[in-house]
């Protein structure tokens, strides 16, 4: 008897083999879906990260002239940013800060304790990043820069809570979502050293003294006594002068009386 060899089985012509990738694609969705879901949820899972950073290209301690960008985050879909202000990490004084680049109009003002940036308010819901030059780092191995974000609507956002140990919570808000912004140091370079103090703003020189008024200009009694005084010996005769050309007066007057009268009683 022959052997029958079958042919490989083939699809049937005129049959589709759509429906079977149709129902291949309906099992393999659900599993994508899940692992999509599983994704966002570790993304999410962690505490929220602080919503103002801070980035250098040459974050090392002791480094000098050194660049920091900061990024602020908009937390306002109805209001623009319209100021940060920044208390600076202790081994930099405000004086060491300078002002790089920002939104346009915004400028840079030193305060006790650090700085602000400020100007016009950005767009709602609009990011502000801006740069400062700092003159040095301190030695340490990370700063953190407190920083209250202020909008055009009154609105202030506190970006001033410091990194727990370990990097968790306290329970009570600490190091879940109110972060300052925080720069990691690299040790110093070989050689590094602290500078000296920055130099301190030229003293203004006094300002004149002020016109005198019109009632310091009006002379006292005394004054004016004086001043009259002078005049008599500059530019006239003396009370003493005056007295003694009056005695000189009368006396001649009497010595014409006398004569008067004694050729009077001679023609007697």
């Amino acid at each position: 008897m022959p052997h029958d060899e079958r042919a490989p089985h083939s699809p049937t012509p005129g049959v589709s083999v759509v429906p079977s990738l149709v129902r291949l694609r309906a099992v393999r969705r659900p599993a994508l879906v899940t692992t999509a879901t599983a994704a966002a949820l570790l993304l999410t899972a962690g505490p929220a990260a602080a919503h103002v950073h801070v980035e250098s290209d040459n974050a090392r301690a002791l480094a000098q002239e050194v660049t920091l960008t900061f990024a602020a985050a908009s937390e306002s879909a109805d209001a623009g940013i319209t100021r940060l202000r920044v208390v600076l990490p202790e081994g930099i004084e405000p004086t060491d800060v300078t002002y790089g680049e920002g939104p346009e109009g915004w400028k840079l003002t030193a305060t006790d304790d650090g700085y602000t940036v400020t100007g016009p308010a950005a767009e709602a819901g609009e990011d502000v990043e801006y740069s400062v030059v700092v003159r040095q780092l301190p030695d340490a191995e990370e700063l953190a820069f407190k920083t209250l974000q202020s909008y055009s609507d009154g609105r202030v956002d506190r970006w001033i809570e410091l990194p727990e140990p370990g990097g968790e919570g306290d329970g009570h808000g600490h190091g879940h979502g109110n972060e300052a912004p925080v720069l990691e140091l690299e040790a110093a370079a070989p050689g590094a050293a602290p500078v000296g103090p920055s130099p301190a703003a030229p003293e203004s020189a006094p300002a004149p003294s002020p016109a005198p008024t019109v009632e310091e200009t009006t002379a006292s009694p005394s004054a004016r006594a004086v001043a009259a005084e002078s005049e008599a010996e500059d530019g006239g005769l003396s009370a003493a002068a005056w007295a003694g050309s009056v005695a000189v007066v009368l006396v001649a007057a009497a010595a014409v009386a006398f004569l008067v009268r004694r050729r009077g009683a001679a023609r007697q």
